[in-house]
């Protein structure tokens, strides 16, 4: 089978130029172990910058890859630098003929998952008891991964504060790296982006104060999830990053309105583009955010258009409000104006105030404001603000271009719909003339 791979197209297979250029560096048995293949799998731990090995798996069927390192990047160094050895030694890496441990039960998974998409295609139920045994072994493996991140953070604080700026990269990886292990990948991304946080950030100290706080917090509802009402348990499992499957989402509840379309929020970075959809209910007066995902560079699936209305029902995910929902049905376009319930900034922040007092783990709040005036800050962009009509201020985002918002308001009162978090405001849309503009 070896000799259908070679070096070009193991590499043809990587994300980028850095992925590729890394797993040839990788490429080497000295800095493996328990290296292993048969007839359709390779496998082999990898020591990086955790404490543990990395567990490397090619399922050469796909071929697939999987590996307990915290990287985005699919397939990673590590899968592609297993599969440049396996491919330039004919077909093997090893004398090892029976399958290690790690890769046999993700063999299993896989297995099993391929199975269970063959029955709903075929009209067959899927097995309740399977599926009760599979989130117990999920909610084990868990727990036991938020107990040694809780004896972490009890010694990150111990230590002090001031001294994780000393600390290498490699320190917030590898507890990140050991929550993947653990399959809580919402929490180990917090973990893992903190490490340049208190770097970058002038404020890193009460920073990582308020997100240690809320990480703790995540780590003791999870114990006491059984006595959770389903709205806190949602919140707590899309901090944790336990995903929900869309037909799960569908099957729940749901809620019919005119869907304003008042905001749009992209991010791109080198493999992923995320966009944040969100709407107010006319008549509900609920607020909802559509995510919606594409590689870099690709088109979004759900691509909507802003200041249109959408006569559509939403299926919601279980949480806590502004809840996170899914089209339910194909949406009847229309056209509006205008924001549905634009207020002042206290009033603002009052409803966000109630929306994180039922989610403590809520990082963006959406924001309508009305009547407010932009006011430059003494360097142009830096400091500036918005004013409403009781002369009260609200801090716009230090990297808030500024210069669209004065050119459409001309200086006067407008209407404004934007983000907050991390302490400022950033703008999404205005209104203008009776329409919405993207800013």
């Amino acid at each position: 089978m070896g000799s259908r791979w070679t070096v070009e197209r193991v590499l043809g297979l990587a994300p980028d130029a850095g992925a590729g250029r890394a797993a040839r560096a990788l490429a080497r048995p000295r800095q493996w172990s328990a290296l292993g293949s048969n007839e359709s799998l390779v496998w082999g731990r990898c020591q990086g910058s955790a404490r543990e090995p990395y567990q490397v798996t090619v399922d050469l069927n796909g071929p697939a890859f999987r590996c307990t390192c915290p990287s985005r990047k699919q397939p990673c160094k590590h899968g592609l630098a297993l599969l440049l050895m396996w491919a330039a030694n004919d077909g093997t890496v090893a004398d090892l003929d029976a399958a290690a441990d790690f890769a046999q039960a993700w063999a299993h998974d896989r297995a099993e998952r391929s199975a269970r998409a063959a029955a709903r295609e075929s009209g067959g139920a899927p097995d309740p008891e399977a599926q009760a045994r599979r989130v117990a072994e999920r909610e084990s493996l868990m727990s036991a991964g938020l107990d040694e991140f809780e004896r972490w953070l009890f010694d990150l604080v111990r230590q002090g504060l001031a001294g994780v700026r000393r600390q290498p990269p490699s320190f917030w990886d590898a507890a990140a790296a050991r929550l993947v292990d653990a399959q809580v990948p919402g929490l180990a991304e917090r973990v893992r982006t903190m490490g340049s946080a208190v770097h970058v950030r002038p404020d890193w100290a009460q920073y990582l104060l308020a997100q240690l706080g809320r990480w703790y917090l995540a780590v003791r509802a999870w114990r006491r999830r059984a006595a959770l009402p389903v709205s806190t348990m949602g919140d707590l499992r899309a901090v944790l990053g336990w995903s929900r499957r869309q037909d799960e989402v569908l099957a729940g509840e749901r809620t019919r309105d005119r869907w304003w379309v008042v905001g749009l929020s992209q991010e791109e970075d080198e493999r992923l583009l995320s966009q944040r959809t969100w709407l107010y209910g006319e008549e509900t007066g609920e607020v909802a955010v559509l995510l919606d995902f594409a590689a870099a560079g690709g088109a979004l699936r759900v691509p909507q258009v802003l200041g249109s209305v959408l006569d559509v029902e939403l299926a919601l995910y279980p949480g806590s409000p502004p809840r996170r929902a899914l089209l339910a049905d194909e949406p009847v376009v229309g056209t509006g104006s205008g924001y549905p319930a634009p207020t002042t900034v206290l009033g603002a922040f009052d409803l966000a105030a109630s929306w994180q007092a039922g989610n403590p783990w809520l990082s963006r709040i959406p924001m309508t404001l009305g009547a407010v005036t932009v006011v430059p800050g003494p360097g142009d962009t830096d400091g500036a603000v918005l004013v409403d009509v009781d002369d009260t201020a609200l801090v716009l985002a230090p990297d808030t271009d500024i210069w669209p918002l004065l050119a459409v308001s001309g200086g006067h009162r407008i209407d404004l719909f934007g983000e907050w978090y991390d302490g400022h405001l950033h703008p999404c849309s205005l209104a203008s003339d009776g329409r919405l503009v993207s800013v």
